[in-house]
């Protein structure tokens, strides 16, 4: 019989319930859940297409001990021996666990027990460093504690909301569509998008403001001012309820509307709109993300938001109020349990005696970490300087994901000893582990992860676990035990973990904290096993609490709020050498490195390589075209080669590349090997969205697009990125003519059996070369060769794999890169939730469907998750506008 589960999905978070129904033939599918309360059953493209993410390719299925295969017991004893070894010849502060917002919060609160409680560091950081510690930290500064206020149903009544670093269109789509579903229900609401970029986002918008990099803390901080200036402040709430606004307001009052134009890069008249809507609203609500937290001035950037909601009393009630959107699906719960290096469980404070002495009694831990541990760019530093000789990596790939990459591989590469726990053998950060060890993923692991607006749901498997994969909890307790520390850590289930924590959150706590989740402490299997969502706080006894500080009760310890006076930085200079600004962040249909969006042709198809988006006047002016390989590259020498996308989107002197391209999918993409390790200085986070580079056109002699029912074998191009398609592969390369010919490298590559059929053409003059290799009807691999960008109708091309080609005249098209007139092709794909391509959508537009409305009724486009509807609409506009010529 068919089984259904619900669970969570696995990406941003927004925490989106997920149905997963195994049929009786081992095939899964997914559907949203209509009844989480994240969600109410819409999902986005990605979390669409989980089910074509579950293959075992590459996957970890046995411990490894140096490349070789080990037993669990050999694995976690050498783990424990050497963890230990290393502890006792240089302290304990000599040895570091880096993981991750991907791990469930049962995974993070072993992690964090064993390293704080156990062997007596706070050397554990996360990639959640990289993504929420600038809101942790403006958090914790202005309330006393690391609470994010308000619900998703704030977004439902708000009257103004406020989208500021934050591509939501893309990054939290199911979200947006609430906004989106909201406005239309209500189209008074106004939107305010603040982004360098004109994304995706900006569809909704009533105003976009083009803010200057990290100009963000002068627009807040003028704005902040504006609200003192024009009689907004709510004098009952500020003086009842906060401190320090008058040296707050001392330090905006430096800045006047020249400064503010000067420091946003905006028009005097832009900055007046935004802060007359804010200013006569009520009901706002302030959603910021990646663009506010990866910043090193991220920190003020928060609280310069934070400033402007206290002053107005805009907090706690409903539809008002900051809002943090999470990036990670289980950063908050990382942050629950202690998982950043400078805290300590259930919220409280490493650098308090009294909270240090509580969590060391709940744990009756023989020790307990007493001072901040390594933050995640000093940890690499220190791995790098030897200070750390054994470092156990989770479910994360610094080698990519982190600033200075390169120098992080180095540091790794040199380092004495090196645990990775992954579900990846390939990833380019377990390439260099000298243990690693095979987990669990998503829908085989067990546990709980909290969304953006402090919602706890459950991950529940539905599938068995591969080979010999391990929960990274089991792992993590397994080597505790060896370490000597049994009893701490003889948990016999998720379900007893959790219990744990939720004790831990109820203890000696009395109101004193805002984590409380102590309802759930005596939990058993079947209660965690039944667990419904619910928002904490959730004391004991009581019901969950959807908003806070609406009674002006903060954490301070007077109980009051606090406004953090705060200096916008002075403007970048420019580089006559590197004049552009480079932006990182991610794309509408990958997430992170890939290791699981990667394995979807579906999602593959909308951006298959990696590229550069910078604008067309910038490009005319160093001769860069729109598709030309460009090289992009930073001060310390090091360079990414991607492809120019040219779009007005992009401000002139900056450019924007995708972070999702390794080691593993692209010869030279991963680009935060340009980003340089500047921090910011209370918060720790990198600054991954401001770095200077160059950018020039690359020429190659060659240029190349593959198809193939296999993955080549030898790559020697300065330029390749491969993506998953349906019945093999897709690849771009550029360089170099291979030494033996492009026949020849094909057999090579490819391993091709004699019986295959090779047939082409090859033009020297042109530099033109077509090889397509058969075997019987099925097409093996398609190679077009030109001496610049391929013109190859690509998404038709990679479609020729899985069908069958009897007719000859099949293989012509083929050769033509190309179907013949009045023959599908689909074009570049628009749509990923139904496949439906440009040339669908242009077709429709010219036929009547005039309206993304009437597209979706023709095509299917934009009706699911609706990420695409933005591109829709554009594609309308410009097809309009050809037929009126």
């Amino acid at each position: 019989m068919p089984t259904e589960t619900r669970t969570t999905c696995p990406y941003c978070g927004v925490g989106c319930g997920v149905i997963a129904r195994v049929g009786d033939d081992g095939k899964v599918s997914v559907k949203g859940d209509p009844d989480h309360p994240a969600n109410f059953g819409r999902l986005c493209s990605k979390g669409s297409a989980l089910a074509e993410t579950l293959d075992l390719e590459g996957r970890v299925l046995y411990p490894q001990v140096d490349g070789a295969r080990a037993s669990w017991d050999d694995a976690l004893d050498l783990v424990a021996q050497r963890f230990s070894q290393t502890i006792a010849a240089h302290g304990p502060d000599s040895v570091a666990f880096y993981v991750s917002g991907q791990l469930l919060t049962e995974d993070y609160y072993v992690a964090n027990k064993l390293m704080k409680g156990f062997i007596g560091s706070a050397n554990i950081d996360t990639n959640s460093r990289l993504c929420m510690a600038s809101s942790v930290a403006g958090h914790r500064r202005a309330f006393g504690a690391d609470t994010v206020p308000g619900c998703y149903e704030d977004l439902d009544e708000a009257e103004l909301v406020v989208l500021t670093g934050s591509n939501m269109a893309w990054c939290h789509p199911v979200l947006y569509q609430r906004i989106v579903a909201a406005k239309a229900a209500r189209p008074a609401m106004k939107i305010v998008v603040i982004d360098p970029r004109r994304t995706a986002t900006c569809d909704i918008a009533d105003l976009h403001l083009p803010v200057r990099a990290d100009g963000d803390v002068a627009l807040f901080t003028g704005l902040f001012h504006h609200l003192a200036d024009t009689g907004r402040v709510d004098e009952d709430f500020v003086g009842a309820h906060t401190s320090g606004f008058s040296e707050a307001l001392m330090a905006a009052a430096r800045l006047n509307m020249a400064d503010l134009s000067e420091a946003t890069g905006l028009t005097g008249m832009a900055l007046r709109q935004f802060f007359r809507l804010f200013g006569e609203t009520e009901k706002v609500v302030t959603c910021y993300s990646q663009g506010v937290n990866q910043s090193a001035v991220g920190t003020d950037k928060v609280n310069a938001i934070l400033n402007c909601h206290l002053a107005t009393g805009r907090i706690g009630r409903p539809g008002m109020g900051p809002f943090s959107l999470t990036g990670q699906p289980n950063a908050m719960g990382g942050r629950e349990v202690g998982g950043l290096a400078n805290m300590l469980a259930a919220h409280m404070e490493i650098g308090s005696a009294a909270d240090c002495d509580t969590v060391q009694r709940f744990w009756n831990a023989p020790v307990i970490a007493r001072a901040p541990g390594l933050k995640a760019v000093e940890m690499f530093e220190a791995v790098a300087d030897g200070r750390i000789k054994a470092i156990w990596i989770m479910s994360t790939n610094p080698v990519v994901s982190m600033p200075d990459a390169d120098a992080v591989r180095a540091a790794l590469k040199a380092c004495p000893f090196v645990v990775v726990s992954d579900i990846q053998a390939e990833t380019d950060t377990a390439r260099l582990a000298h243990v690693l060890l095979p987990a669990t993923g998503w829908g085989e692991k067990s546990g709980t992860v909290t969304n953006s607006e402090r919602r706890i749901s459950r991950q529940r498997p539905f599938l068995s676990a591969p080979g010999a994969a391990r929960p990274d909890w089991w792992q993590m307790a397994e080597v505790g035990k060896r370490m000597g520390f049994a009893s701490a850590f003889d948990f016999a289930s998720p379900a007893a973990i959790f219990a744990e924590h939720a004790a831990l959150s109820a203890f000696e706590n009395e109101g004193k904290r805002d984590f409380d989740i102590g309802h759930h402490a005596g939990i058993d299997e079947a209660g965690y096993e039944g667990l419904i969502p619910f928002q904490w706080p959730q004391p004991t006894g009581a019901s969950p609490r959807k908003r806070f500080f609406a009674d002006g009760r903060f954490y301070h310890t007077d109980g009051k709020a606090r406004f953090v006076p705060v200096t916008p930085p002075a403007p970048a200079a420019r580089d006559a050498e590197f004049p552009f600004t480079l932006n990182t962040g991610r794309v509408r249909d990958h997430w992170h490195t890939m290791t699981r969006t990667g394995k979807s042709a579906r999602l593959s198809a909308h951006m298959a390589e990696p590229s550069c988006e910078m604008n067309p006047l910038d490009a005319q002016a160093l001769g860069i075209a729109d598709a030309d390989l460009v090289r992009v590259a930073a001060p310390s020498g090091r360079a990414v080669i991607v492809r120019a996308l040219l779009t007005d989107r992009q401000a002139q002197g900056a450019v924007f590349v995708p972070m999702h391209w390794t080691g593993e999918t692209a010869a030279a993409a991963r680009v935060d090997t340009l980003v340089p390790g500047r921090v910011d200085p209370i918060s720790g986070q990198p600054a991954l969205k401001l770095a200077a580079v160059s950018v020039a056109r690359y020429a190659a002699s060659a240029h190349g697009f593959l198809v193939s029912s296999s993955m080549p074998s030898s790559l020697p191009f300065d330029y390749w990125a491969i993506a998953r398609a349906d019945g093999g592969y897709r690849l771009e390369l550029a360089g170099d003519v291979p030494g033996q010919g492009w026949e020849a490298w094909l057999r090579e590559s490819l391993a091709l059996a004699g019986g295959v059929e090779i047939s082409g053409y090859a033009d020297a003059e042109s530099g033109d070369h077509r090889l397509l290799v058969f075997e019987g009807d099925r097409l093996v691999a398609a190679l077009f060769i030109a001496r610049g960008p391929v013109a190859v109708s690509r998404q038709w091309a990679v479609e020729q794999l899985t069908v069958s080609h009897t007719d000859p005249s099949s293989r012509f098209m083929l050769i033509a890169g190309r179907p013949a007139p009045g023959r599908p092709d689909k074009g570049a794909i628009v749509c990923s939730c139904f496949s439906v391509g440009i040339n669908e959508i242009a077709c429709a537009v010219r036929g009547g469907c005039w309206s993304v409305e009437k597209i979706g009724e023709s095509l299917n486009a934009g009706t699911n998750c609706g990420s695409c509807r933005p591109e829709i609409r554009r594609i309308i506009d410009a097809t309009q506008v050809l037929a009126a010529e």
